[in-house]
């Protein structure tokens, strides 16, 4: 008599081993990637300071490195801008590099703002401050005040409606030079007149709730040179 042989048990003990050995090896499925870390911003532009007149338009700018928690190698954004938002038509110049330092030929007699960020290969730190200075024109006996900078409200606020101070800062490179401002403010973007000739850097409005604001400042100076403002916006609730 011929036995038959049973194989089905000796399969199924094969696929509980093979099924055992797959699970006790870790598998890739259960690999937990570290999230990378953005470098520190960089707190220290060293040159051209704020406010700076410069003698030369070849400027070396100068600033302080960053670190990264991740040791990943790290590069900076240098942007330089007519405006201080540094809107894109603004840009003049936008370069990467590995240095902390690096030297920009720019014309003469005008208005720069730049600033600094730092990123590693994968994400990117806040920008720096951003820092005003002019170059240097011949035969130019006064210079137009840099743009105002934003105090407070901060950018995109959301703030208590009632009486709102509005506060920035302005600065001139002829340091004897009255400065004298001009507030629009309005709840439409491109806002209205609402105040000239304010002597101090800040002003009160009267806000509604559940509103959006635009404001914007504008800076004179007392030869009647005269620089436009960013505009600004904050929320009531």
């Amino acid at each position: 008599m011929i036995k038959k042989i049973k194989f089905l048990p000796v399969l199924l003990l094969l696929v509980f081993a093979v099924s055992c050995s797959s699970s006790d090896d870790g598998g890739g499925a259960n690999v937990v990637s570290t999230p990378n870390t953005a470098p520190t911003a960089v707190d220290i532009l060293t040159y051209p300071s704020s406010d700076l007149l410069c003698i030369e338009s070849d400027i070396n700018f100068q600033w302080a490195a960053a670190t990264d928690i991740d040791g990943d190698a790290i590069s900076y954004k240098l942007t330089i801008a007519t405006n201080r938002n540094h809107n894109q038509a603004s840009i003049v110049e936008q370069i990467t590099t590995t240095a902390t330092n690096i030297t920009v030929a720019l014309d003469n007699g005008t208005a720069y703002y730049w600033n600094v960020v730092a990123f590693d290969n994968e994400d990117e730190a806040t920008a720096s401050e951003t820092y005003a200075f002019y170059t240097e024109g011949e035969g130019i006996s006064n210079h137009t005040p840099f743009a105002a900078s934003l105090n407070a409200p901060v950018l995109g606020a959301s703030i208590s409606a009632g009486i709102t101070t509005l506060d920035w800062s302005g600065s001139d490179v002829d340091t004897d030079d009255s400065l004298t401002y001009e507030l629009y403010f309005g709840d439409t973007t491109d806002p209205v007149l609402t105040q000239a000739d304010i002597a101090v850097s800040n002003f009160d409005v009267t806000t509604l709730a559940a509103t959006t604001y635009y404001w914007r400042v504008d800076t004179k100076d007392d030869n009647g040179a005269k620089s436009i403002g960013q505009e600004w916006s904050f929320t009531t609730n």
